[in-house]
């Protein structure tokens, strides 16, 4: 019979399955963590440095059949693209909408696009740009 307190003999029969499973652990929380932040960089980069292209409605007039939108973009230097906008009705449903594109080489253009509609408009609305 053996005593409660007796150890095995150490290295005799490997080392403890715990040991081997913390070890296990700590590499795969580690390799995850390494992924995490390199996809947080990845994302943060995309969207500080990748973003080309930003718009934003200044004003826009309402008539009978066509909403006039005036939009600023703002882009880097050649940056050529398009962008949509929408005319929504007071229930809210789009009753017209139109892509124009820009190829100016200026940082920043002022236009103002016309957007016929179906119905009388309420409101113009961004949807938003892309590059090409």
């Amino acid at each position: 019979m053996s005593v409660a307190g007796e150890k095995l003999p150490e290295g005799r029969y490997g080392r403890a399955a715990g040991e081997r499973s913390d070890r296990g652990l700590k590499t795969v929380g580690a390799v995850l963590g390494v992924g995490l932040v390199a996809m947080v960089g990845w994302f943060g980069y995309d969207y500080v440095g990748g973003q080309r292209i930003s718009a934003e409605v200044i004003k826009f007039d309402l008539a009978a059949d066509r909403v006039d939108v005036h939009l600023e973009v703002r882009k880097h230097d050649g940056a050529r693209g398009y962008c949509t906008v929408r005319a929504l009705a007071e229930s809210g449903a789009e009753v017209g909408r139109k892509e124009f594109r820009f190829d100016e080489p200026e940082t920043r253009v002022d236009r103002v696009v016309s957007v016929r509609t179906t119905e009388r408009a309420t409101a113009a609305e961004l949807l938003g740009c892309e590059a090409d």
